[in-house]
């Protein structure tokens, strides 16, 4: 029967290995002492197991190793792997350290593991580390094992994911390819175009940064954003988002305005917004409270284009300061929701939709709670995390088909025109 494996990392030690890998179970695929320091074993028990992490240990104390996310062969292959990284236990937390970019993480064959053919683990079979040239990995031999080569014990933990990360990431990749496949239902609109509305520091500029740090792959910040008492957005900005770096543009348009403010004179002017709706306010226009935007009147004389105007509004309120909203800031909401609804055609009583991201709100002001659309913006992250994605992304799925609604009443109303032309 075959010996029961334990690992030698402390209750803290896996705990913080679990941080560094996210939401997975580790499971003891290979340990030297038991199995012996082997080629052959290690393979015989690590080949095609998927994610692993590897941890070494030595006479100093140090622990250290490394994870790759690509399965053990001995196919004789440089091995690519974006996610592979070093660690080292340096005082409380462990150092990362990740695969450059350009650089192979692995040669792949018959002997014990080793990172970028630069860092090898039990080389030839004994109880050693040992570094040769490389540029794979940026790490100090001093710093990452304290130049003591001899191992005392080489573990390999198999990665696995738990069922719920699993299912969570699918739904991510579904949600994103969902926004690359829509199509507006209007022909003649490219792109939907969705118009962000809200008090100072709500949180808009994060919003679209957040959306555009799921499709560039990490934490972005194109648009200003902050805490500051006074909007840190003093103009009218249209913001594409693109599939990735070199990808194309996606199917929408998220609208940056000037913050709400209280008092009069001060923030985003009521009248702006009816400009904005109707597409007259040019991309960067730089608001001036105390006088609303005038068109010239060449455009004020031509209605905008379909693809021109703002087909859905979606009010950005701060969860955590709803209940801290004052009566004068409430009432301006309030007017600029009649101000959208006036616009509306009696033919399209949908033509516009108001989202609101608390059931304060829409028990206060009357919104549908299938409006209602909780997300948490990047704001202090460093790194992409998942649930924050989904609740984005399923917040822009919504706004997406409220838009479709809205475009399919045009169309509705345009058939019904072109009708009555007929009948005529």
């Amino acid at each position: 029967m075959e010996e029961s494996l334990t690992s030698d990392l402390t209750e803290e030690q896996s705990k913080q290995l679990h941080d560094l890998l996210g939401n997975v179970e580790l499971s003891l695929l290979y340990k030297a002492s038991v199995h012996g320091y082997k080629a052959s074993a290690f393979h015989k028990r690590c080949d095609r197991e998927g994610p692993t992490l590897l941890v070494a240990y030595n006479h100093s104390d140090y622990i250290f190793g490394g994870y790759t996310s690509v399965d053990y062969t001995r196919n004789e292959q440089y091995i690519t792997d974006e996610e592979a990284f070093l660690f080292s236990f340096q005082g409380k937390f462990p150092v990362y350290i990740k695969v450059n970019s350009g650089h192979y993480a692995r040669y792949g064959n018959a002997g014990m593991p080793n990172f970028g053919q630069q860092l090898y683990f039990c080389k030839n079979n004994q109880p050693v580390v040992y570094i040769r040239g490389g540029k794979s990995f940026s790490f100090n031999a001093e710093r990452f094992y304290g130049n003591d080569t001899v191992l005392t014990e080489c573990e390999v933990y198999k990665v696995k994911q738990s069922k719920s990360v699993i299912r969570k990431s699918v739904r991510r990749d579904e949600l994103m390819q969902m926004m690359r496949d829509h199509k507006p239902l209007v022909t003649s609109v490219s792109r939907v175009r969705i118009l962000m509305i809200g008090p100072v520091g709500a949180g808009k500029s994060s919003f679209f940064n957040s959306i555009n740090s799921i499709f560039a792959g990490h934490v972005t910040n194109k648009a200003m954003s902050g805490s500051a008492g006074t909007s840190l957005t003093t103009q009218f900005r249209t913001y594409p988002v693109k599939d990735g770096r070199e990808g194309k543009p996606l199917p929408f348009v998220l609208c940056d305005t000037m913050g709400l403010e209280e008092q009069s004179g001060a923030g985003l002017d009521i009248e702006d917004i009816s400009s904005i709706l109707q597409g007259h306010v040019p991309d960067r226009y730089k608001f001036n409270p105390m006088v609303p935007f005038q068109p010239d009147e060449y455009k004020a004389s031509r209605p905008a284009s379909l693809q021109e105007k703002i087909h859905c509004v979606v009010y950005v309120i701060d969860a955590s300061k709803i209940s801290l909203m004052s009566d004068k800031l409430e009432e301006k909401l309030a007017v600029i929701h009649r101000e959208i609804s006036s616009l509306a055609c009696p033919y399209v009583e949908k033509d516009l939709y108001i989202i609101y991201l608390n059931s304060y709100i829409n028990s206060r002001l009357g919104v549908p709670v299938s409006c209602v659309l909780p997300v948490k913006n990047y704001s202090q992250e460093l790194e992409l995390e998942l649930n924050c994605d989904i609740l984005l992304l399923a917040a822009l799925q919504q706004m997406l088909r409220l838009a479709d609604d809205y475009l399919d009443d045009f169309l509705m109303l345009e058939s019904f025109f072109q009708d009555c032309a007929r009948l005529n």
